[in-house]
């Protein structure tokens, strides 16, 4: 069981992990032990996710959500198998954690009667700036 908050549990049936041979250092490690970690959740059967966490997670996944629903998470950040589990299901927990945090409505505000008078004298001091670069007259 995975605690993400107060109102967010996962429960184990609703991920799978596998594990294979991962890349980089480890010697003949490598080569025997299966390190890496495959971590699949299937985020929209979830019946602990409410529509408005699934829609956010799908976004914030990105290409690690599939077309079916799941969401795949592949570490093998250090050579304990163990760790890179651990590894998987915090970053998991933190990705729906992040969804589960609802945006700020934004309110569209008035630019203030002092802004815009800066700004329009802003723009006649620069207009007089362009004005002045004519050619010079010396037939005086």
């Amino acid at each position: 069981m995975l605690k993400i908050n107060d109102n967010i549990t996962i429960q184990d049936w609703e991920f799978t992990e596998s594990f294979t041979r991962a890349s980089g250092p480890g010697g003949q490690n490598v080569n025997k032990v299966s390190t890496a970690v495959e971590l699949r959740f299937e985020a929209a059967r979830s019946p602990n996710l409410p529509d408005s966490v699934k829609t956010r997670l799908k976004r914030i996944a990105g290409r690690r959500w599939l077309e079916d629903g799941a969401v795949i998470l592949r570490v093998e950040d250090t050579r304990s198998q163990a760790r890179n589990r651990e590894i998987a299901r915090d970053r998991l927990a933190e990705m729906i954690r992040a969804a589960s945090v609802a945006p700020k409505r934004r309110r569209p505000t008035k630019p203030t009667k002092g802004s815009i008078k800066r700004r329009l004298l802003g723009k006649a001091q620069r207009g007089q700036v362009k004005a002045l670069r004519g050619k010079v007259d010396l037939d005086d």
